[in-house]
């Protein structure tokens, strides 16, 4: 395969800051190079830099592509997404247009028990079709890894089928199994949990499905004492633990996770301070997910500039779902978080590149653009990174091309 030059690029944002590699004028805290050019050769980045270096030193072989003044981004990683349902949840959508509220509409039959009605019944290949267009949806947007949870069937035939679904998608999508999204309504609690501690929980384990399981904690969910046995099961085989905490109130799950040392703690819209530090000092990531306040038509996000004050590796992501978070566009979340989380667009632009893909164990492949690493890239209907944030709905991935690495090279 001949090697392949990117050049006349207006910037390449590498993610390759100070703590990485050289410093130098063209570079800062996210790697920006103005006038750049990048090698790529057998999928992986092999030079990037100033334009009139890197066209100089190419190889006499090389094929050309010009990307027309346009911005260069490692490709986005997208770290809490629900890909595998069937149905939609547009009866809910109306009544919180209405004034009912996501406990109400939960309580009058909505809200996952909609979901779990419409995914039971369908088949593994059925799950794999929707999954794949659920994922497209999000590559228009520039996402080019993702991490995808189970949690609408709810049963154990039906979380198997989710994830044997979501390894058609390997390694493109990274599975996490979420049987404790909620307790079913036609199973006994206790009995339910014993089912995805013991029978689920090793399974998936047992045959690669899934690398991480995750547990909904909420009043009307799922309490601190299930998060410990569930983080104990996991533990057991080998798995990582994700939490969704803090999303409804704040009910101690930041600091739950941090006890329990989750890979990442996910929404915290009503983390306070004692719950960041908590965080902080059992170094666990924070996923927040502004798309979801947006989508409920609520108005408390994330302590997204305290998180980053307090040193925190803070990973943006959409939370696309069918119900409450209907966003596929990380460029969506980063403009929220840049206008109501006080989080500026280069520290948006690294939770959802570099953060988002050591949450997924790809920190040495993906999210960067360095040599050795995935040439996973998108090229952008931009000059500026800012614009991302900016222009979310304008700044879209060029025609020409999107990914020029269409298989990653390492599995999670």
């Amino acid at each position: 395969m001949r090697p392949l030059v990117v050049g006349n690029c207006s910037q390449i944002v590498t993610m390759q800051g100070p703590q990485r590699a050289r410093v130098g004028p063209e570079m800062s805290e996210i790697g920006l190079i103005h006038d750049a050019a990048m090698v790529v050769r057998d999928g992986k980045v092999e030079a990037v830099g100033p334009r009139d270096e890197i066209e100089w030193l190419a190889p006499s072989d090389a094929e050309y592509h010009d990307a027309g003044g346009r911005l260069v981004t490692p490709g986005l990683v997208d770290a809490h997404t629900h890909l595998v349902f069937g149905g939609d949840r547009l009866d809910d959508f109306e009544a919180r247009s209405q004034g009912k509220t996501y406990a109400e509409i939960a309580t009058a039959g909505g809200g996952i028990w909609r979901t779990v009605a419409a995914t039971r019944p369908l088949s593994t290949e059925d799950l794999a079709s929707q999954a794949a267009k659920h994922f497209d949806l999000l590559r228009r947007h520039g996402t080019t890894v993702a991490e995808s949870k189970t949690g609408y069937a709810l049963d154990r035939d039906g979380e198997l089928r989710s994830l044997r679904a979501l390894q058609t998608l390997r390694p493109r999508v990274v599975p996490t199994l979420l049987a404790a999204h909620a307790y079913p309504k036609d199973q006994d609690p206790q009995a339910y949990l014993d089912m995805v501690c013991d029978e689920l929980v090793p399974l998936a384990a047992r045959a690669g499905l899934a690398r991480d399981v995750d547990i909904f904690v909420e009043e009307g969910y799922f309490s601190h004492e299930d998060a410990e046995r569930l983080a104990m099961a996991a533990r057991a085989h080998g798995l990582g633990l994700r939490m969704h905490v803090d999303q409804l109130a704040d009910s101690g799950g930041a600091g739950l996770a941090a006890r329990l040392g989750a890979r990442t703690a996910d929404h915290l819209e009503h983390t306070g301070a004692d719950g960041i530090a908590a965080l902080a000092e059992a170094g666990v990531t924070p996923v927040l997910l502004p798309g979801s306040v947006w989508g409920l038509g609520l108005s408390r996000y994330p302590l997204g500039r305290e998180m980053v004050d307090a040193g925190l590796p803070v990973v943006l992501a959409t939370d696309f779902n069918p119900g409450s978070s209907p966003v596929p566009s990380l460029l969506f979340c980063m403009a929220l978080a840049c206008r109501l989380m006080r989080m500026t667009p280069a520290e948006c632009l690294t939770a959802v590149t570099v953060n988002a893909a050591a949450t997924l164990g790809l920190e040495t492949s993906h999210g960067a653009l360095m040599p050795g690493m995935a040439a996973d890239f998108v090229v952008w209907e931009a000059e500026d990174y800012r614009e991302l944030a900016f222009w979310p709905d304008v700044a879209r991935p060029a025609n020409n091309p999107i990914v020029a690495n269409e298989s990653c090279p390492s599995e999670p």
